[in-house]
């Protein structure tokens, strides 16, 4: 089943009444926020009447927010190999001794 990739490119800020009930009928409110509708003449109806607003890709399976979300997030340029819990692990956990009351400075100041 094919589907309409819906994005709302241009805001419907001054747009006559029409045009901002056909954006709420697809259920477009803000820019950039995208929606999937199945491919029906009535749907690319209303898309044909706010074209210019909306970006319209054919896709063949439905994303959820998470697939779209993670689909616009960009590359971070790097990957981490290993993270400080696995470093913590290897190497076990560092231990501090605690100083006994008995224990005395070798160096104590004195007032001049």
């Amino acid at each position: 089943m094919s589907y309409f990739r819906i994005t709302l490119v241009r805001s419907a800020i001054g747009l006559p009444r029409r045009s901002t009930d056909v954006l709420k009928a697809l259920g477009l409110k803000k820019r950039m926020a995208t929606v999937f509708h199945s491919v029906s003449p009535s749907v690319a109806g209303q898309i044909m009447k706010v074209k210019e607003l909306v970006q319209v890709e054919e896709c063949q399976y439905r994303l959820t927010k998470q697939e779209v979300h993670l689909e616009r997030k960009p590359d971070p340029g790097y990957y981490t190999e290993k993270s400080c819990s696995e470093q913590r692990g290897e190497l076990g956990v560092l231990k501090t001794e605690t100083i006994p009351e008995s224990f005395e400075m070798p160096f104590t100041r004195t007032a001049d």
